[in-house]
This record gives structure tokens, sequence and C-alpha cells, in this order.
């Protein structure tokens, strides 16, 4: 299975802030729409991601006045991204050994979606789900 499938059924959204974003407004938006990161973005391209380890971290080392600072600031620079024809497989053990939980979809130079692991749990989840009743089928018939 591939990325596009997790994607066409979950959807194409793409949540983002600006490098100038501060941190507390990026913070709302992750409490607000119950998500664990979010793009940094400009002009269209991928600045960077803002992950809740990311703001878990800097809280940690400068205190709740990091929460007046840009985003840019605070965010991981390093951004690794996989393509709607990577396989499901392929990406889970890009999150496993780059421990990271958020992966932005690519296409030439235009994000197109987001997935998490969550979102590839779900998705392997339900084909397990799709085998196991396809199994119990044949045996039923067999």
């Amino acid at each position: 299975m591939t990325v596009r499938a997790i994607l066409d059924t979950k959807g194409h959204q793409i949540l983002s802030v600006e490098p100038s974003a501060k941190l507390s407004a990026a913070v709302k938006i992750l409490g607000e729409r119950r998500i664990g990161a979010v793009l940094v973005m400009s002009s269209g391209r991928i600045e960077g991601i803002l992950s809740e380890r990311d703001i878990v971290r800097v809280l940690s080392e400068r205190g709740a006045s990091v929460l007046d600072e840009p985003v840019s600031g605070v965010m991981t620079r390093k951004v690794v991204n996989c393509r709607q024809s990577d396989t499901v497989s392929a990406i889970m053990e890009m999150m496993t050994l780059g421990k990271f939980r958020h992966l932005p979809v690519v296409e030439g130079d235009r994000v197109v979606g987001l997935i998490s692991i969550g979102d590839v749990v779900k998705w392997r989840v339900q084909e397990y789900e799709t085998e196991q009743e396809a199994l119990r089928t044949y045996i039923k018939t067999a």
C-alpha cells in the first residue's frame, strides 16, 4: 500500500504557520486542532516542522517566556519528507529509524499532505482487519 491511499482516506489538508508566528499561536493551533505537529512554511516552501516534542524541549530549557518568541527559533529545521508513491512499510521504517511521528508528503516542490504515525497505525489496523475478514470468509466457504 502507498502513502497516496492513506491521503485519499484521511484527506490532503495541510496546516501550517509562518516562521515569524509566535510560538504561543502555534501552540494554540495544536491544542485547538488536537494535533501533534504543524508545518512551518513560507511562500509555499517548508522551512521546518514544529512538534509537541520541540515545544516541550524548549520550555524545559528556557521556560514559558519562549512562548513569545517566533516559531523559527524552536522548530526542527531538518524535515524528512516522502512522496505519495512511497509504500507504507517504507515510511514506517523512516519514522522508526528517524524517531519522528510526522512526515510531510511532497510532490515536486508542492506539499500535498502530512502523514502521522497515528494515520499509519490506523491504516495498518484496517488492513489487518480486512485480511482477517477475508480469511474468515474463505474458511467458511471452503
